[in-house]
């Protein structure tokens, strides 16, 4: 078996990773997948998170939101709607975000759908997971 497998991430504007890796845990719709080299093929929707991997003995970590994750024996794929390096997030900022969509939870009368709200707050957490891993 393989040792390492192919991450790419990319969002609409620009590609984030593509390097071999020896595991990456992904945020998926239901919860995170672990994946290692020769894992069986897939194809889901990607939750917001913080993706996470290990390339060259070294573990890095990206914030993401939406979007979908093929993975194949030797290589996965994910295709975000936004991601972010844990070094490139703003964390008081993030911190900011967290605070003004958990205030519109609260409020029954925010007159804001419910799902976009917990969607802002999720962002918001994966960001916050993210910056602190780095």
């Amino acid at each position: 078996m393989a040792e390492s497998i192919e991450l790419e991430v990319a969002t609409p504007e620009r590609e984030l990773v593509r390097e071999q890796v020896e595991s990456a845990q992904i945020p998926a719709k239901e919860g995170y997948l672990g994946i290692l080299p020769g894992h069986a093929p897939l194809v889901g929707q990607l939750g917001a998170g913080c993706l996470s991997y290990k390339a060259a003995g070294r573990n890095r970590s990206l914030a993401v939101a939406g979007g979908f994750i093929e993975v194949l024996p030797d290589r996965v794929r994910v295709l975000a709607d936004v991601a972010e390096r844990a070094e490139e997030i703003d964390v008081p900022r993030a911190q900011v975000a967290l605070k003004r969509a958990t205030d519109l939870m609260a409020d029954p009368n925010s007159g804001v759908d419910p799902a976009e709200i917990k969607a802002a707050v999720d962002r918001a957490n994966a960001r916050i997971a993210a910056a602190e891993q780095r």
